[in-house]
């Protein structure tokens, strides 16, 4: 397949900038499968759709301030940082912005406005190794954890360019593991009284864990999007969830995924090895606790989820080819046309879908 064929021309007008309160007053676009119906809703109407039995499974990995601002030690050239995976205490792997960062360069941290002795940075970072997806090994002074609230900011998605004013508004309310660079966008919408309503009609929800990494924004450069090599992200899927999972298929009920990126924890989890017995029982998925490396596009065997909820994604994307496997490509550029048609909000502070 082209990697033309996921591309599409989007206004900047509608990449939204801030994000809408309350949460889930967010429009939603509802997308029938069978049908290819689409209608027009508000994310707080979501209920309407979903039944009693759904299981609502949700990445409740929370954004880290992973955007560092430096300098070159000696040079005082100007470096930033993208922490994308913590190896240990000291060693992270990192995206890298500045000229001439190679192995052997000396970084000093934060950023004073000018060039300081190397004794005068609050914290150091040397330049191991460069990494095989282009970003940097790097091994910091003294561990980054107890300091990194302080010396970090949110790393918000390079389409953003207004600051925000409260770093909470990029976090889901169920957040709860540190470690991922960007934000699960899907579960953005949900507040609290909206998942008490969901529970009250009778819907479950399950947490499992992927930390997001930044590569999820780079658009496809190979010709054909099945030459793209997919990046490589922690994920994790309970003993107690894998369960739920499992109980939920047996019994003919929908697993809902809240995001892409739970559709690749629960599909990834179908992938890892069952027993012979757990196979007979009619499981599906196996507890998780691994690195992913799964590339979803059109052609895809979804074996767990049945109902997708997810944002609008940039065009040439692994997420929209996502999205594509799962509905059809037809059908979603003729629904991403009808976005644009009406106005939705784009990509990570924008409107929601619900393909069922």
């Amino acid at each position: 397949m082209r990697t033309e064929d996921f591309a599409y021309e989007l206004p900047e007008r509608l990449i939204a900038q801030t994000p809408v309160e309350p949460r889930d007053s967010s429009r939603l676009m509802v997308v029938h499968r069978r049908s290819g119906e689409i209608e027009h809703r508000y994310f707080r109407d979501i209920g309407d759709y979903l039944r009693a039995g759904d299981l609502l499974v949700a990445n409740e990995s929370r954004v880290i301030p992973a955007r560092l601002f430096g300098r070159k030690i000696p040079s005082g050239g100007r470096v930033e940082l993208l922490l994308v995976h913590r190896r240990d205490e000291r060693h992270w792997e990192a995206l890298v912005r500045g000229r001439h960062v190679r192995a052997g360069s000396t970084l000093g941290f934060p950023d004073a406005g000018q060039p300081l002795p190397a004794d005068a940075y609050e914290i150091t970072a040397e330049v191991l190794e460069e990494t095989a997806a282009g970003g940097r090994l790097l091994r910091f002074s003294q561990p980054l954890d107890p300091i990194l609230d302080r010396l970090g900011v949110m790393p918000l998605p390079p389409y953003i360019h207004t600051p925000l004013q409260n770093a909470e508004r990029y976090q889901t309310v169920y957040s709860r593991v540190r470690g991922s660079a960007a934000a699960p966008t899907a579960g953005l919408h949900l507040t609290p009284g909206l998942m008490a309503r969901l529970r009250a009609q009778g819907i479950e929800f399950a947490f499992v864990l992927l930390h997001i990494s930044m590569d999820t924004f780079r658009p496809v450069r190979e010709e054909h999007i099945e030459d793209h090599v997919i990046h490589s992200e922690y994920a994790e899927l309970s003993a107690a969830v894998a369960e739920q999972v499992n109980r939920a298929k047996r019994e003919g009920r929908r697993v809902v995924a809240v995001g892409t990126t739970s559709v690749r924890v629960l599909e990834s989890a179908a992938r890892a090895p069952l027993s012979d017995d757990r196979r007979n029982a009619g499981d599906v998925v196996a507890p998780l606790a691994d690195w992913t490396r799964l590339f979803i596009y059109p052609g895809f065997d979804f074996r767990v989820v049945d109902t997708l909820i997810t944002n609008f994604h940039l065009p040439r994307s692994t997420l929209l080819a996502l999205v594509a496997a799962f509905a059809g490509r037809d059908l979603i550029l003729r629904a991403y046309r009808e976005a644009i048609q009406r106005e939705y909000r784009f990509f990570s502070f924008g409107d929601s879908m619900l393909i069922l």
